[in-house]
């Protein structure tokens, strides 16, 4: 005899599978919203001073010059690398592939400590052209500078606290009375070097902000030399607008430089503070600092905003831009100011 219920219960189970996949998919979605407000946090400014001494307490180090500056670019380092989440840059996998904001505040970061690494390795820690470079300096450069979107091996986390392995390594060097190799150079010239590198880096950063909104600009490429030529013909006048999808990224790209540079030049306070008091520049550098603070304010929108220059929105990216624009006139006039003071 033929069981009637059969297709009944076919029915039923099916029906049960459907609920289970729904109620699966339900799950994942909102786990995966969950985890994107949990990565989206940024880490905190911090104390340089503090993180400075509890190296120094932790791993038995004399703070000598230098020793800020090295200790705060391994915790920035740090951070960028542990922070909620994580490394994102090169996650392949939800949610962090479908978050674009902290890739780039995290690629923001990285210019800064690429910079000051190599300025570490060429100019801080030699005492001259002619003068030998640091062996551990020498390895840890080229590993942050490693593709920053690497996921299969090397990944691109693993190259980074390589480097950070070796800095560690130089800060063990230069706190130690009996090893004279590892060295730290706070002279004007040096400090010099670096600021010059900062103010192209936040000129580079201000002119993108300001391209949100569309432009007309005037070819200044050449002016000042009459005999200055170029590769390729660029008309007099260009039209400057930022892609509609970019403007969010440049944002969050800018925030993370800034927030690194912040950090930095706290650090540059300390072990260059005998130059800046006898050139009379530390003023100067607090003021540029307190600029760059203004950039980490809290974003009370969902989104970055790109209303028009004086329309009924604001532009987010022109307000960053502001404060990004009066930092590097501090930085030119700071240069300056330690080149000629």
């Amino acid at each position: 005899m033929t069981d009637k219920r059969y297709p009944v219960n076919k029915q039923r189970t099916k029906r049960s599978k459907l609920k289970i996949i729904k109620w699966f998919l339900i799950f994942f979605v909102l786990s995966n919203i969950a985890l994107m407000f949990y990565y989206d946090r940024k880490p905190e400014l911090f104390d340089v001073n503090k993180i400075a001494k509890k190296r120094s307490d932790l791993h038995g180090h004399k703070t000598v010059v230098g020793f800020t500056t090295s200790a705060t670019l391994l915790e920035v380092a740090d951070r960028l690398l542990h922070k909620p989440g994580g490394y994102l840059t090169n996650d392949k996998l939800p949610p962090s592939v479908f978050m674009d904001n902290i890739p780039n505040w995290e690629y923001g970061v990285l210019v800064q400590i690429r910079d000051l690494a190599r300025t570490l390795r060429n100019d801080f820690s030699r005492s001259q052209s002619q003068s030998l470079e640091d062996e551990d300096l020498k390895e840890s450069d080229p590993k942050f500078h490693f593709d920053d979107n690497s996921w299969i091996v090397p990944r691109t986390e693993d190259q980074y606290r390589e480097g950070m392995d070796y800095l560690h390594q130089y800060l063990d060097r230069l706190s130690d009375d009996n090893d004279a190799d590892a060295q730290f150079y706070a002279r004007a010239d040096n400090l010099v070097i670096y600021l010059t590198i900062v103010e192209k880096r936040l000129g580079g950063l201000s002119q993108k902000l300001s391209a949100s909104v569309a432009k007309e600009r005037l070819n200044t490429d050449l002016s000042g030399d009459t005999a200055a030529q170029q590769s390729t013909y660029k008309p007099s006048e260009l039209k400057v607008k930022t892609d509609w999808f970019k403007i969010d990224d440049n944002f969050y790209e800018a925030r993370g430089s800034t927030w690194a540079l912040i950090h930095f030049l706290k650090a540059m306070e300390v072990d260059f503070n005998a130059v800046l008091i006898k050139k009379n520049a530390l003023i100067s550098l607090r003021q540029i600092i307190r600029e760059l603070e203004s950039t980490q304010e809290s974003i009370w929108t969902p989104m970055i905003l790109n209303g028009s220059g004086f329309g009924f929105f604001a532009n987010h990216s022109l307000v960053m831009a502001s404060y990004i624009s009066r930092a590097n006139a501090g930085i030119i006039d700071l240069r300056q100011l330690l080149e000629n003071g």
